[in-house]
């Protein structure tokens, strides 16, 4: 039997407007030396999935920049004001997502997320036969990353504003697999003190 695949969609393209006014990009901040954006992108380089995607949109080649040199495919949200499902859309529907079974959504700001919770996610998904949705949660509180069948394409492409899957999710009628991954499912950094106490260093 054919093993599911799993592209991974990076968001990146989002205005951090949590950062304050001082225009330091969360994405930017450096953990153990390395860009955070670059971090989450070689955590999901090292997964066994068959592709990995990042969608940008704010401040786009300085993301790109400090990306440089790694296997992946850029995919640019010029409607990245408008909100997160603008983003989830463009991902949803680049190339190398669309032959994927599933489409694993990974936001770029979450420094906890591991190789291996990410494994974790899509061996849950290829074990399912990739007919199920499969989300991180932490103590039973949804989280992120989550995988999204295929099969939610239409659904995706119909969001609006600035809005994930959730909704999405829960009217799909699609059986959610819920993965324990502890602490990283929940912990995002949008506030420089959220950046420094995850152990990171705001640069530019």
């Amino acid at each position: 039997m054919r093993k599911a695949s799993v592209a991974i969609v990076i968001l990146a393209a989002g205005k951090a407007s949590r950062m304050g006014e001082g225009g330091k990009h969360k994405l930017l901040a450096e953990f153990d030396g390395v860009p955070l954006v670059r971090r989450s992108a070689l955590t999901a380089l090292a997964a066994d999935a068959a592709s990995v995607i990042v969608v940008t949109g704010h401040r786009r080649r300085e993301i790109e920049a400090a990306l440089d040199g790694l296997a992946l495919t850029f995919i640019d949200n010029p409607y990245y004001a408008s909100g997160m499902a603008s983003s989830l859309i463009t991902g949803f529907s680049s190339s190398g997502a669309d032959s994927a079974d599933g489409i694993l959504v990974m936001l770029a700001d979450m420094p906890g997320i591991s190789t291996t919770h990410l494994d974790t996610l899509i061996s849950a998904f290829c074990n399912a036969g990739g007919g199920a949705v499969v989300r991180a949660v932490s103590r039973g509180k949804p989280g992120n990353p989550v995988i999204l069948p295929r099969s939610l394409g239409q659904a995706i492409v119909r969001l609006e504003g600035d809005v994930g899957a959730r909704d999405t999710i829960a009217t799909s009628g699609l059986p959610v697999l819920d993965v324990d991954v502890g602490d990283a499912a929940l912990l995002d950094v949008d506030t420089p003190n959220e950046v420094l106490a995850a152990g990171g260093t705001m640069k530019n």
